[in-house]
């Protein structure tokens, strides 16, 4: 079976290969953020799948933060690579969830605190529990947070 770490590392090679200049850097970073996580107890390890998605998840986000963090800085060109970058580990990610489905989802937790006897900003947490092993890897948490704080506000 072909874990995701070994994808990765097979595309990179492939895009070492063909001269993907873009591509190599950014799988050649993740695979060293991965690296990094897996000696990081005090034995090194191999990481599941699911944690391997954790990983690219978060480079994808660190990606995200820095071309917005560019663009705003005028820096327009380096906003692009980042955003390129993080185009290339989307790739690697579960389809995420459409606004709608995860106001469905929510939505459905909600009622589902409600239903247990928490309403309003309190039940955040509650709901956030309901939600986040339903959404886990296919929405951000900020947006599911904000999501839930909205439809918790009513609307």
């Amino acid at each position: 079976m072909t874990t995701l770490k070994s994808k990765l590392q097979e595309d990179l090679n492939a895009a070492i290969k063909g001269r993907d200049e873009l591509r190599s850097s950014t799988l050649r970073l993740t695979l060293a953020a991965i690296t990094k996580e897996e000696v990081a107890g005090k034995e090194k390890r191999e990481l599941s799948d699911e944690e391997v998605t954790k990983v690219i998840t978060r480079e994808a986000k660190k990606r995200r933060e820095a071309a917005d963090a560019f663009a705003q800085g005028g820096r327009a060109e380096q906003a692009e690579r980042e955003k390129a970058e993080g185009e290339v580990l989307a790739g690697y990610l579960p389809k995420q969830l459409s606004d709608d489905d995860l106001r469905q989802i929510v939505a459905q937790a909600v009622e589902e605190a409600k239903a247990a006897g928490a309403e309003g900003p309190r039940a955040m947490g509650q709901v956030m529990k309901i939600v986040n092993p339903k959404v886990a890897g296919q929405a951000e948490g900020g947006r599911v947070a904000a999501v839930v704080k909205e439809l918790l506000a009513g609307g």
